[in-house]
């Protein structure tokens, strides 16, 4: 199914001014990180960060690195090298890790060392020796790190605040953690609509991150509603980006969420919608559109999608027809055998012989 361009409607008018517009805006084709059973194969060349740190690049990221004391947001997947078991992975979690350079937790701190060497965006490759990771015993609660690990990780850093003071979320008021995630989804927008939507989404993240679940379990009235009216649109804007990328799984995830939150945001359904129909799952798709239209009637992209959907099911239907037709079809008529002479003439010959033998018997007697 061809990607069909959003128009605007006014049942999405209950959005932010903040809110992404996806009209007119090109594809662009991008890569998740790998999530294979174990470390990535990396070829780029081994650049050593510490006596027990090197790291290689896997993606190039942009701009300045983190100084001291920034607050940075990453992804990781941690391995112990040895046995090659992965005890962590925030992407599978889909919560990004906040870590405070030179303020973060003694098993971390080859890791940090790692990250102060990257950009904003880049993934890379991390060994880690065991002396700066979970030392000489190991951890044998939550992460499971068996006693003197060497570490591999694949690190990605969404991105950093620069505080001189190294705030940390949690020490933030609620005003602060929520005026910071909008900034960073205004970030994001701007973006966006330059068509840097890898660079965007890095922003949607990182203010997600600020609106993490641990502070969203603990607001309630006003602050509530005002945290989830800057969180969800970042979920809603992180799927558009990841609609274009073509990463339709993790697209119905971020729409999933605000549904979570939301079942009746027409957004989430109409865009969960799209990315389930490229997908094939067509059943699920005109369940979220006939969602979305219940609540928004008169949107014509919605009205569009469903249409698609039909005349997708229309030519199945004709491929079938003409399948079976072929399978079931009338039985041919048989050919009509060919008369063959000369076995009718030995035949007759064969019975002329026995009447033959029979008559003169006959005579016999």
């Amino acid at each position: 199914m061809e990607d069909v361009k959003e128009e605007p409607s006014q049942s999405h008018g209950q959005d932010d001014e903040n809110e992404i517009v996806t009209e007119n805006t090109a594809f662009v084709h991008g890569e998740p990180p790998q999530d294979a059973s174990g470390p990535p194969k990396v070829d780029s060349e081994v650049e050593i960060l510490h006596e027990k740190v090197t790291r290689q690049i896997i993606k190039e990221g942009n701009g300045q690195k983190p100084s001291k004391y920034s607050t940075c947001f990453l992804h990781y997947r941690g391995w112990a090298e040895s046995t090659q078991h992965k005890f962590e992975d925030t992407w599978h979690e889909q919560q990004p890790l906040e870590m405070v350079l030179g303020k973060e937790k003694k098993e971390m701190t080859g890791l940090a060392i790692g990250v102060s060497s990257m950009k904003s965006g880049e993934r890379a490759l991390l060994h880690v020796g065991w002396e700066l990771g979970y030392g000489k015993e190991g951890s044998f609660s939550f992460p499971n790190v068996p006693p003197m690990a060497d570490l591999l990780y694949e690190v990605e850093l969404i991105g950093f605040d620069e505080t001189k003071e190294g705030k940390a979320r949690g020490d933030m008021t609620v005003e602060e953690r929520i005026g910071a995630a909008d900034r960073r989804k205004m970030d994001g927008n701007a973006l966006f609509k330059d068509d840097k939507l890898e660079e965007a989404m890095q922003q949607y993240e990182m203010a997600i991150a600020y609106m993490g679940d641990d502070f969203m379990f603990q607001l309630f009235g006003k602050y509530r509603d005002m945290a989830l009216a800057v969180k969800n649109p970042c979920h809603l804007n992180m799927a558009a980006c990841l609609i274009k990328l073509k990463r339709y799984e993790e697209a119905i995830g971020q729409c999933s969420m605000v549904l979570a939150e939301d079942e009746n945001n027409v957004k989430a359904m109409f865009r969960r919608g799209k990315a389930r129909a490229e997908l094939g799952q067509t059943d699920a798709a005109r369940e979220d559109f006939l969602k979305a239209r219940k609540y928004a009637p008169q949107d014509k992209a919605i009205a569009r999608e469903l249409r698609l959907l039909a005349e997708h099911d229309k030519a199945i239907y004709q491929k079938q027809k003409e399948f079976y037709k072929g399978i079931f079809g009338p039985r041919p008529e048989p050919e009509p055998k060919r008369t063959n002479w000369l076995i009718l003439l030995w035949q007759w010959l064969v019975s002329l012989f026995y009447r033959i033998i029979r008559r003169e018997r006959v005579k016999a007697d």
